[in-house]
Formats: structure tokens, sequence, C-alpha cells
């Protein structure tokens, strides 16, 4: 069995995503993808998540093309995981090309596909941002909407 894996944050989860992983089940049979955990998030990528790992996770196992989700704790742990889940495919969006190429020295094949052009996490939460806010601020928050169907007959 031809087993691929992938690493990401997958936060603010997308149809980029999706096709990312699709791509990447076909290289093989069985699909393990690697999710950054919070702490990995915050202290090696600085990053913070909108959803939490368990959350992501979730996410994750509920899709098809998926068969095992493990959290990332560190950058150094991918050569170890080529060997405890005995994988033969290394997939990455190719903006990371070049970046593990090592791994081959792990005897792994390493692809890179391309991203998804239209689509980021990073750009939904800008384009969300930007629609949202005036100044910094809501532009309507939950209360100043009328959900009754009466006031409008």
């Amino acid at each position: 069995m031809k087993r691929v894996i992938t690493y990401g944050t997958f936060d603010l989860l997308h149809y980029g995503h999706i096709n990312l992983l699709k791509r990447a089940k076909a290289l093989g049979e069985y699909l393990v993808v690697v999710v950054s955990s919070d702490e990995f998030n915050w202290k090696e990528k600085h990053k913070k998540t909108y959803f939490n790992y368990e959350q992501r996770k979730q996410l994750l196992e509920s899709i098809r093309y998926v068969d095992l989700v493990i959290p990332e704790e560190s950058w150094q742990q991918k050569r170890t995981d080529m060997h405890e889940y005995h994988i033969d495919t290394f997939v990455m969006g190719d903006d990371w090309r070049g970046k593990f190429d090592f791994l081959q020295e792990e005897g792994v094949e390493v692809v890179y596909l391309p991203r998804t052009p239209e689509i980021s996490s990073s750009q939904i939460k800008k384009d969300l941002y930007d629609a949202n806010s005036v100044e910094g601020k809501s532009k309507t928050s939950h209360e100043d909407i009328n959900t009754d169907p009466q006031s409008y007959m």
C-alpha cells in the first residue's frame, strides 16, 4: 500500500485545502495529514489559528480523502514521521518548493503540488476583516439585526 503524507495548519478549511488533499490522496492509497498543533503554530510559525487543534483535526477527519490525522509538534518530526508511518510520498503545496527536498534522503518521493490560485486562509481572513469593518469596528452586530418575520409584513 502506497502511503502519502502532507502537513499544514488547515485553519479556515476551504476548497483549496480539499483540492490539495484530493490530489495528495490520488498519489497513493493511504493519506496521513499532519496538523500543526496550537503550540507549534504559536511558537514556531508565530500564527494564531481561529480553530484550535482538536477542531481542525475533527474537520479533517470528516474528509473522505483523509485516513489519519496526527499533530505536528516540531519542524524536526518530519524525518521521523517518514519512518514511523512508512511513508512513500511527501506532499506539500508548491509555495514550499525545495524546502523539504532533504526528505528524499529518508527514501521518500517529495512532490510539490500547485496551490489553488484564487484562495488562501490568509486571503479569507483579510477579505472578511475588510468586508466587516469600518474604522476597525464591526458594521453591524447581531443585536442590530431584526430577525422577527412579523416586522416585515
